[in-house]
Protein backbone atom coordinates (compact mmCIF):
# COMPACT_ATOMS: atom_id res chain seq x y z
CA UNK A 1 0.00 0.00 0.00
CA UNK A 2 1.32 3.44 -0.90
CA UNK A 3 1.69 6.30 1.54
CA UNK A 4 -1.05 8.88 1.93
CA UNK A 5 -0.83 12.43 3.24
CA UNK A 6 -4.06 14.16 4.21
CA UNK A 7 -4.04 17.92 3.65
CA UNK A 8 -6.84 19.88 5.34
CA UNK A 9 -7.88 23.10 3.61
CA UNK A 10 -10.22 25.89 4.60
CA UNK A 11 -9.35 27.88 1.45
CA UNK A 12 -7.52 30.60 3.38
CA UNK A 13 -4.21 32.22 2.45
CA UNK A 14 -2.62 30.41 5.37
CA UNK A 15 -4.00 27.12 4.08
CA UNK A 16 -2.39 27.82 0.69
CA UNK A 17 0.98 28.15 2.44
CA UNK A 18 0.42 24.79 4.15
CA UNK A 19 -0.40 23.25 0.76
CA UNK A 20 3.14 24.02 -0.40
CA UNK A 21 4.50 22.11 2.60
CA UNK A 22 2.08 19.21 2.06
CA UNK A 23 3.08 19.01 -1.61
CA UNK A 24 6.79 18.94 -0.75
CA UNK A 25 6.23 16.20 1.84
CA UNK A 26 4.17 14.13 -0.61
CA UNK A 27 6.89 14.44 -3.22
CA UNK A 28 9.69 13.44 -0.85
CA UNK A 29 7.66 10.57 0.63
CA UNK A 30 6.35 9.39 -2.77
CA UNK A 31 2.88 9.72 -1.27
CA UNK A 32 -0.57 10.43 -2.62
CA UNK A 33 -1.92 13.79 -1.42
CA UNK A 34 -5.53 13.74 -0.25
CA UNK A 35 -6.85 17.30 -0.30
CA UNK A 36 -9.81 17.52 2.06
CA UNK A 37 -12.27 20.15 3.18
CA UNK A 38 -14.81 19.71 5.96
CA UNK A 39 -18.15 21.16 4.92
CA UNK A 40 -20.24 23.16 7.33
CA UNK A 41 -23.36 22.11 5.42
CA UNK A 42 -25.55 19.22 6.50
CA UNK A 43 -24.92 16.22 4.25
CA UNK A 44 -28.39 14.79 4.74
CA UNK A 45 -31.34 17.20 4.47
CA UNK A 46 -32.98 17.58 7.86
CA UNK A 47 -36.48 16.12 8.01
CA UNK A 48 -36.30 14.48 4.59
CA UNK A 49 -36.10 10.71 4.11
CA UNK A 50 -32.87 9.69 2.42
CA UNK A 51 -32.38 6.23 0.95
CA UNK A 52 -29.08 7.02 -0.71
CA UNK A 53 -26.21 9.39 -0.17
CA UNK A 54 -27.14 12.86 -1.50
CA UNK A 55 -24.93 14.59 -4.04
CA UNK A 56 -22.47 17.11 -2.60
CA UNK A 57 -23.07 20.83 -3.03
CA UNK A 58 -21.78 21.89 -6.47
CA UNK A 59 -20.25 25.15 -5.17
CA UNK A 60 -18.31 23.32 -2.48
CA UNK A 61 -17.02 20.75 -4.94
CA UNK A 62 -15.96 23.46 -7.35
CA UNK A 63 -14.05 25.34 -4.63
CA UNK A 64 -12.34 22.14 -3.46
CA UNK A 65 -11.31 21.10 -6.97
CA UNK A 66 -9.49 24.42 -7.41
CA UNK A 67 -7.07 23.38 -4.64
CA UNK A 68 -4.28 21.43 -6.34
CA UNK A 69 -0.70 20.54 -5.37
CA UNK A 70 1.96 23.10 -6.16
CA UNK A 71 3.87 20.39 -8.08
CA UNK A 72 2.01 18.77 -10.99
CA UNK A 73 3.95 15.50 -10.50
CA UNK A 74 2.36 14.82 -7.09
CA UNK A 75 -0.63 12.45 -7.34
CA UNK A 76 -3.70 13.72 -5.52
CA UNK A 77 -7.43 13.35 -4.94
CA UNK A 78 -10.13 15.50 -3.38
CA UNK A 79 -12.37 14.57 -0.46
CA UNK A 80 -15.32 16.63 0.75
CA UNK A 81 -15.98 15.58 4.34
CA UNK A 82 -18.97 16.13 6.61
CA UNK A 83 -19.65 16.04 10.32
CA UNK A 84 -21.77 13.35 11.90
CA UNK A 85 -25.20 13.10 10.20
CA UNK A 86 -28.12 14.31 12.25
CA UNK A 87 -25.87 15.93 14.82
CA UNK A 88 -27.24 19.05 16.46
CA UNK A 89 -23.69 20.15 17.26
CA UNK A 90 -21.64 22.50 15.16
CA UNK A 91 -19.47 20.58 12.69
CA UNK A 92 -16.10 19.81 14.24
CA UNK A 93 -13.55 19.75 11.42
CA UNK A 94 -10.88 17.97 13.45
CA UNK A 95 -13.25 15.11 14.32
CA UNK A 96 -14.20 14.60 10.66
CA UNK A 97 -10.54 14.67 9.58
CA UNK A 98 -9.50 12.23 12.32
CA UNK A 99 -12.30 9.82 11.41
CA UNK A 100 -11.22 9.94 7.76
CA UNK A 101 -7.54 9.44 8.70
CA UNK A 102 -8.39 6.37 10.79
CA UNK A 103 -10.71 4.83 8.20
CA UNK A 104 -8.28 5.37 5.32
CA UNK A 105 -5.00 4.59 7.12
CA UNK A 106 -3.50 8.00 6.45
CA UNK A 107 0.23 8.23 7.20
CA UNK A 108 0.37 11.96 7.96
CA UNK A 109 -1.88 15.01 8.24
CA UNK A 110 -0.83 18.52 7.22
CA UNK A 111 -2.87 21.52 8.36
CA UNK A 112 -2.39 25.24 8.80
CA UNK A 113 -2.48 26.78 12.24
CA UNK A 114 -3.05 30.37 13.24
CA UNK A 115 -0.84 29.98 16.28
CA UNK A 116 -3.28 31.96 18.40
CA UNK A 117 -2.52 32.46 22.05
CA UNK A 118 -4.28 33.72 25.12
CA UNK A 119 -7.91 34.82 24.91
CA UNK A 120 -8.11 34.46 21.11
CA UNK A 121 -7.04 30.81 21.42
CA UNK A 122 -9.47 30.18 24.25
CA UNK A 123 -12.40 31.62 22.30
CA UNK A 124 -11.63 30.30 18.82
CA UNK A 125 -9.58 27.14 19.40
CA UNK A 126 -7.49 25.62 16.66
CA UNK A 127 -8.26 22.63 14.43
CA UNK A 128 -4.54 21.84 14.12
CA UNK A 129 -4.20 21.57 17.89
CA UNK A 130 -7.11 19.13 18.07
CA UNK A 131 -5.52 17.10 15.26
CA UNK A 132 -2.19 16.97 17.10
CA UNK A 133 -3.91 15.69 20.24
CA UNK A 134 -6.19 13.09 18.65
CA UNK A 135 -4.90 12.00 15.23
CA UNK A 136 -3.79 8.40 14.73
CA UNK A 137 -0.71 9.55 12.79
CA UNK A 138 1.89 12.34 12.78
CA UNK A 139 0.55 15.86 12.20
CA UNK A 140 2.47 18.72 10.63
CA UNK A 141 1.06 22.08 11.71
CA UNK A 142 2.16 24.89 9.40
CA UNK A 143 2.19 28.31 10.97
CA UNK A 144 2.37 31.53 8.97
CA UNK A 145 5.78 33.16 9.25
CA UNK A 146 5.54 36.31 11.33
CA UNK A 147 7.72 39.19 10.16
CA UNK A 148 9.96 40.44 12.94
CA UNK A 149 9.98 44.11 13.87
CA UNK A 150 13.60 45.26 13.69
Amino acid sequence: MSKQILFATNYSKLSAEALRVATQLAKVEHARLIIAHVSELEQYPVGEPCHSQPAPDENELEALQKVVPTDADVPFEHQLLYGEPGSTEVTKPAAALIKFAKNHHVDMIVAATHGRRGLAHLLMGDVAEDLIREAPCPVVAVRHAVESET
